[in-house]
Parts: structure tokens; sequence; C-alpha cells
């Protein structure tokens, strides 16, 4: 009886050996793997900021130095759209039947990037777009923009000032300043000193433009903010400045924030636009083929706000071709139902389907970032005007 106890005692002895060897052979094995994993994530890490230096390094030591005048905004060569110059703002598209004017309310209109360095905007754009060969064409290109440059003048003017502001001239009017603009580069190194200068010197013009704006012109009367890409990076941070929590918030119909990541938590007192017909608000999205979510909006994980132009609330149901008025299609062309749209849950960018009838060009694109006011123009003009109506309901003319 003692022999069989003595063996069970070595039997479960053993096995109690063999499960503690087991056990630290799984912790040390979990120990490595956890090793591994932080050792990936800080090479990773490491990869990136090497990739980032790197970058900064050949987009900065050839960079050609700025150069051009400071602006004067009471010259109005320095104005893009101004009620008193002829520009292209004033052009109406050829499928507009007569429209009410009432212009009793300004837009303070902030443009895009226009300064590319490169042919078309599209090529950055291209979801298989060679970065070596971009950076090697900006790597000597000066950080800012020069206002004299006519080629960038003139494609400010014929494209965005056309085809996105236009879209307020039924019942505004409209200035858009001329600004110091940063080169496209500087969102290659967004968290680089030389691309937050460029950013600061161009927010330096918007502020000194709007500055003027409201002393000389605004007189008390509603105002809408609209932009575009970088120009929606600097009217965040003028409606931090100016209206968010702020008197003139009160004078805000509404700003369009379109083409720019838009934080959550952005604002402390300034509302998303959640109805059509929601004021001293911001509404804003981003355009991408439905199915698309970017590399760089998968590192947001999810930190955005977006409105979707169709329903003009946050809510992701799905809205069909059929509540599109209409997209632009070349200036005086007009599309009818040609988009669906839906806000994406977790990423909150606009997912869009493009018609069978769109361009190969139009089609290869993942990102629709240029055609972020094109697709929905007629919805976005129509939306203006009942904004307008229900501030001036509230608040009376």
């Amino acid at each position: 009886m003692l022999k069989f106890k003595l063996k069970e005692s070595k039997i479960i002895s053993n096995i109690v050996i063999h499960n503690y060897k087991i056990i630290r052979r799984m912790k040390k094995i979990i120990f490595l793997s956890i090793l591994m994993t932080v050792l990936s994530i800080q090479l990773y890490a490491q990869r990136g900021r090497l990739i980032q230096r790197y970058l900064e390094k050949n987009l900065t030591n050839d960079a050609l130095p700025d150069k051009g005048p400071v602006p004067d905004y009471n010259n109005l060569y320095f104005w893009a759209a101004s009620p008193y110059k002829h520009n292209t703002t004033d052009s109406i598209p050829a499928f507009l039947k007569i429209e009410r004017k009432d212009k009793k309310v300004d837009v303070f209109f902030i443009h895009p990037t226009s300064y590319l360095g490169i042919t078309n905007e599209t090529e950055i754009m291209e979801p298989n777009a060679n970065r070596k060969e971009l950076i090697e064409k900006l790597r000597t290109v000066s950080w800012n923009a020069d206002l004299t440059d006519s080629a960038v003048n003139n494609r400010t003017d014929y494209r965005s000032i056309l085809y996105q502001a236009s879209v307020f001239n039924a019942d505004c009017r409209i200035f858009a300043p001329r600004y110091r603009q940063a080169n496209i580069k500087a969102f290659f190194v967004p968290g680089s000193s030389e691309a937050q200068k460029a950013f600061d010197l161009a927010y330096g013009d918007i502020k000194k433009s709007f500055e003027y704006y409201l002393k000389n012109e605004n007189h008390g009367r509603p105002i809408i903010i609209a932009s575009h890409s970088q120009g929606s990076l600097h009217a965040l941070r003028l409606l931090q400045e100016y209206f968010d929590g702020k008197p003139l918030q009160q004078k805000l119909v509404c700003a369009y924030i379109v083409g720019y990541q838009i934080p959550m938590g952005t604002f402390h007192y300034l509302p998303v636009g959640n109805k059509p017909d929601a004021i001293g608000c911001f509404v804003g999205w981003r355009s991408y083929q439905k199915g698309e979510i970017s590399r760089q909006v998968k590192k947001e994980d999810g930190n955005s706000v977006c409105v979707n132009p169709l329903t003009w609330t946050t809510s992701t149901q799905w809205a069909p071709e059929l509540m599109n008025k209409g997209a632009l299609y070349g200036f005086n062309q007009m599309i009818p139902h040609a988009v669906g749209a839906g806000i994406e849950a977790n990423s909150k960018v606009l997912w869009v389907t493009l018609p069978d009838g769109a361009g190969d060009t139009l089609k290869k694109l993942k990102n629709l970032h240029v055609y972020d006011y094109n697709l929905f123009w007629v919805n976005i003009r129509e939306n203006v005007k009942q904004r307008i109506d229900a501030y001036f309901m509230k608040y009376g003319n």
C-alpha cells in the first residue's frame, strides 16, 4: 500500500513538473511573441520616421526660396473673386433657368491647392501614383506660391473658383482671396517644420484678407464660409478663431468645409449641421468610390465628421441616385441623378457610386477628392438657398 502511494506521489510529481515546464515554455513563447510584436511596432514606427525624414530632406534641401509680393487686400488684384471685379464666379451654367437674385449674404471662399508643381491634380490621386517620381518633381519647388504666378492664378480661377465658388452665386456676394498657399508637397510631410511654416504663412494671408473683409465689407451681413481641400484646413482654423463661441457665430449661415478631415471635437460651440435647414453650423464630406478606404483614412480610426450632401444629415443610410439633383459635367452640362452616396459607418468618409456613363479617367480614380463639389453641385446650390431662407426666418431681414 505504501509502495503504491509512493508510486502515485511520484507520478503526480512528474505530472506537476511536466506541466510546470509546459507553462514555462508557454510563458516564454508568449513573452517572445509580445516582444516581437513590440519590436515590430517600434521598427515600423522607426521606419516611418526614417521615411518621413528622408522626404523632408529631399523636399527641403533643394527647394527654391519663396518669392513674390505680400498681398495687399485693398488691391483687387489679390482677390480671385470679389463683387467689385469681373471674375469666373459671375458665370452661370447654361442649363440653369432664371433664378431668384437676392444677395443679402456674403460667402468667404477659401480655394484649394492650385500650386501643384506638376501637370494635374489627378496625377496625385492616381491609386498607382509613382511617389518617387512625384517627390522628384517637387524637390526644387518653393514651399509657398508666388501671387504673380499667372499659371497658378489661372488654375485657381478656372478650376475651383469657376466650378466650386460659383455654386454660391445665386444668393451671395463672393469674396475669395488669393493667398500664398502651401505647395502640395507640404501634405506629404505634414508634421515637418517646413510644412507647418508653409501652412502658417498661407493662413496668415487668409486671416489678413478676412479681417479686411470684416472691416470694409461685412457691415453686419450674414456670412457663409466655404472651402475645399487646403482651403478647408485653413477654414477650420478661421472658424475656431473667429466664430466658435464668438459673437460672429450668430452671423454664420453655414460653413461648407469640404474635402478635408474634420476631427471630432474640432469646435466647442459650433455644431454639425444635421438637417438641411440648420444654420450657425458646419458641414463637410470627402468623396471616395464605394468600397474604397485609403491608407490615410484608416489611420484616422474613424475620427472624423461627415455630412451627406444628398440628405444633409450624418445618417449612414444610403441616399439613392434619385436624390441627386445634378452633377456638374463640364461647366455647362448637368447630369441629373448621377450618383448615390452614403457615409461609411466606421471611417466617416462619403462613399459614392458613379454612373455607367462616367468616363474611364473618373472611374479609375478611387479618391474622388477633385470632384467633391461637382458631384453634388445642384444639391449644394439648392441647400444654400434653403439655409439662407431659414436664417432670415429666424433673424429677420
